[in-house]
């Protein structure tokens, strides 16, 4: 039976928390970091013409956009670098399988993407929300409140 033949569900919030914890492994401060360079080297390229990516994604609609753009490592945090399994990586990102090279990848343009503060650090941002509660905000504005 659909929802129809029994009435649609009122639109509602609800409370959500998450409480996990996350197991880092040993890595060494980015302070000296030999690779983070590379990352200052990107955000000085690509700066002056950075987008927020939540709002590229929305084509251009910054409406829900707040603060000042900011990095994101997107796929692997530098703090996570000496614990990714290889294997895994090498399958999503040929070429990337030498553990010597995985600093450089973590710091360059692969894994890097824009984001305002707020869809950065913020309420409901990629780094707070859970994940599929982060991308669905994407499609229904106001999602995250």
């Amino acid at each position: 039976m659909s929802a129809r033949q029994h009435g649609d569900v009122a639109a509602h919030d609800q409370a959500s928390t998450h409480h996990y914890t996350v197991h880092y492994p040993a890595h060494p401060p980015r302070e000296g970091d030999p690779h983070y360079r590379d990352f200052e080297h990107f955000r000085k390229a690509t700066k002056d013409t950075a987008v927020c990516h939540f709002a590229e994604r929305r084509h251009g609609d910054t409406s829900e956009c707040d603060g000042g753009l900011e990095l994101h490592h997107a796929h692997v945090e530098f703090s996570l670098q000496n614990g990714v399994d290889l294997a895994v990586l090498e399958a999503d990102y040929p070429g990337i399988s030498n553990p010597d090279e995985v600093g450089a990848w973590v710091e360059s343009a692969a894994n890097l993407v824009w984001y305002c503060a707020r869809h950065h650090r913020g309420h409901g941002g990629v780094h707070t929300a859970s994940a599929s509660d982060f991308e669905a905000s994407v499609y229904v504005r106001g999602l995250i409140g």
